[in-house]
C-alpha cells in the first residue's frame, strides 16, 4: 500500500483536544487536515500508532478517514504568535501524520446515537486487538459525520512500544482495560466480530501497512540495530495478537457480561 505525502502550507488553527496540541492544517493540494506533530509530547510512536492502527482499521472495514504523510516545513512557525506553537512547529519539521478533516462532524454521543451490534462488536474487537486504551466515555475519540460513524485518534494504541521488553510474550495480553470501552453495552456479537476481523487483518496486510512507517520515526530506546528488524517487530506482534487463543476477545465478552 502507498499512503499520499502532502506538504502543509497554512497552519489555521489548533484543536484543544488530547495532549498532544493537533493543528488543522491546509496542504498544497488545497485540501484541510488534522494534523498530528512529530515534535509533540508522544513522540514519534504516537504517530506509528496512528497510522499502523488507523490503516489496519480501514483494512477491516472500519470507518476511518483518509491518513496522510504531511511534510512540515519549520518556517510555518515565523507566522504564529503562540510561542508553544511555534516550537511544536520547529520540533515537528519534516514528516508527520494527519487525517481528513471532516468539517461539521460531531464527537459520538452514545445517549443520542445507538451503534448496530455488529459495527460497535468490529470496534469493540478491533480496539481490543491494537491495544486503544483511548475509546472511553470520557473521550470517545469517534466522530458522526454525515450521520455515519468516523473513528480517529488512535495514538494511544500499541502501548507495547513505548518499551520493547519481552514484547512477543505481551502479544498474548487479555486487554483488560477494554471495560472501559464507550461501545461495550452494544457489542452483543463479539464472537462473530472475532470470525470476521481475524479472517481479515492477514499477514500480507499487516506487512504492507508496518512497511509505511517512516524510517525517521523508527527512533529512541530499542533492541534493534536496524530499521527492517525494527518494523519486523511491529509484524511479529501483531500476528502474534492473531494467533489462538485470543485471549483479548474471552476478556471483552468477559467484561460485557458484568454489564448485562
Amino acid at each position: 500500500m502507498k499512503l499520499r505525502t502532502l506538504t502543509a502550507t497554512r497552519y489555521v488553527t489548533p484543536l484543544h483536544e488530547g495532549g498532544s496540541l493537533p493543528a488543522i492544517v491546509e496542504a498544497d493540494d488545497d485540501g484541510m487536515y488534522v494534523l498530528k506533530f512529530r515534535g509533540a509530547g508522544q513522540g514519534p510512536r504516537a504517530l506509528i500508532a496512528e497510522l499502523v492502527a488507523g490503516e489496519i482499521a480501514r483494512a477491516a472495514g472500519l470507518p476511518v478517514p483518509e491518513i496522510v504523510l504531511m511534510e512540515l516545513d519549520a518556517d510555518l512557525a515565523r507566522t504564529e504568535p503562540d510561542p508553544e506553537i511555534q516550537e511544536l512547529i520547529k520540533h515537528s519539521a519534516g514528516l508527520n501524520v494527519a487525517l481528513d478533516y471532516l468539517p461539521g462532524a460531531v464527537m459520538f454521543d452514545p445517549v443520542a446515537e445507538k451503534p448496530a451490534a455488529d459495527l460497535a462488536s468490529n470496534i469493540v474487537w478491533f480496539d481490543a486487538y491494537v491495544t486503544n486504551v483511548d475509546r472511553t466515555a470520557r473521550n470517545a475519540n469517534m466522530l458522526m459525520w454525515h450521520r455515519r460513524l468516523r473513528l480517529i485518534d488512535h495514538g494511544a494504541a500499541l502501548y507495547f512500544h513505548h518499551s520493547w521488553d519481552n514484547f512477543l510474550e505481551r502479544g498474548h495480553d487479555a486487554f483488560h482495560r477494554i471495560k472501559d470501552h464507550i461501545l461495550l453495552p452494544f457489542a452483543s456479537l463479539l464472537r462473530e466480530a472475532d470470525a470476521n476481523m481475524s479472517a481479515r487483518i492477514t499477514p500480507e496486510i499487516i506487512t504492507d501497512i508496518v512497511a509505511t512507517i517512516p524510517a525517521t520515526w523508527l527512533t529512541g530506546a530499542s533492541p534493534f540495530s536496524s530499521t527492517e528488524e525494527w518494523r519486523a517487530a511491529y509484524v511479529q506482534y501483531l500476528l502474534r495478537r492473531l494467533e489462538q487463543p485470543r485471549l483479548f476477545v474471552e476478556e471483552a465478552i468477559r467484561a460485557r457480561s458484568l454489564l448485562v
